[in-house]
């Protein structure tokens, strides 16, 4: 079970909504399926399939790990038109995202970022801000040693799976940082981040948007939304999210507003980002995704103009 979250105020904030203050981590990822070889050691019983890094093949993950779950599988899309998994899209997708966690357009750069953010997960590392409190840094790790035994972070699994779910740094420190940044330099190990961000955050995002006729921009929402509250049954998680959203307005797909729909799903984020100190600063949504919903630029059309946490950010 996962640990229940600490209550320290409770009070109705409107007709929907219940503040629930939450202290410890509440991002969780499905686990990764493991290949046959994995299975023997870890006695996991799923096949492995690679997800290439810019596919339109989405993902549906139904098992449950700790009472958590993969964002909900999905009908075919009802969006036409391309999405966010449009290479290019995709790669603007990466530079917002990058804006608010690295603040920076340069995403690629963050294969070899780690700190620990002081969050209450731990190390936050890499394109997704893989967590070793959270799950999924452990699966990435697992993946690359799948895929190239012996390298500068297998080591470390051991420790890995004992700080998962809580902020330790034991069995990782003092050389755990300097071995990340030592790995990202590796191709094999760039790879497995991309693979992994796609698995648990961005295929899920496309295809959820896609069904719920949502354009690129409303991918994107998603996209954001999920990497930084993952998904669950908790109160903050982008499934929670996403039925707030829908008990105030209907999604294109069931004929409402894209607009009215976006900015419905943007007010249960807002809430959800407020829930946690850590994400108490929410201008990556009121002065970024806001944006771009009250210009209507739903296809995320260039030229972009945003700013995160003051800083002001353009792409042509």
């Amino acid at each position: 079970m996962p640990p229940i979250p600490d209550i320290l105020s409770v009070r109705p904030t409107d007709e929907l909504f219940l503040e629930v203050r939450v202290s410890i981590p509440h991002r969780r990822r499905p686990r990764r399926p493991q290949t046959p070889l994995s299975r023997l050691t870890l006695k996991v019983a799923l096949l492995a399939t690679p997800v290439l890094l810019i596919s339109a093949v989405t993902v549906s993950c139904s098992q449950e790990d700790d009472g958590y779950r993969a964002a909900p599988a999905a009908p075919a899309g009802r969006a036409s038109g391309p999405g966010l998994d449009n290479p290019v899209k995709k790669d603007i997708a990466m530079r917002l995202v990058s804006s608010a966690e690295n603040s920076s357009l340069d995403w690629e750069a963050q294969y070899s970022y780690i700190e620990d953010i002081g969050d209450g997960r731990g190390y936050t590392a890499g394109v997704a801000g893989f967590c070793s409190g959270t799950g999924d840094m452990l699966d990435l790790v697992e993946l690359y040693t799948e895929r190239k035994p012996g390298n500068a972070l297998a080591r470390y699994l051991p420790a890995l799976r004992k700080v998962d779910g809580s902020d330790s740094h034991r069995g990782l420190d003092p050389n755990y940082p300097r071995d990340w940044r030592k790995a990202a330099g590796d191709e094999e190990f760039r790879e497995a981040q991309n693979d992994e961000r796609d698995r648990v955050y961005f295929n899920p995002a496309v295809q959820r948007g896609k069904s719920d006729g949502l354009g690129v921009l409303g991918q994107f929402i998603y996209f954001d939304a999920l990497v930084m509250h993952g998904d669950g049954d908790d109160s903050a998680s982008f499934s929670s999210m996403r039925r707030k959203a829908l008990a105030k307005a209907k999604s294109p797909a069931q004929g409402g507003s894209e607009k009215t729909y976006l900015n419905a799903f943007l007010d249960s984020r807002v809430w959800a980002m407020k829930q946690e100190a850590a994400h108490e600063d929410t201008s990556r949504v009121d002065t970024a995704q806001r944006v771009f919903v009250r210009q209507g630029n739903f296809a995320l059309n260039t030229p972009l103009s945003w700013k995160v946490y003051g800083d002001s950010y353009h792409l042509d």
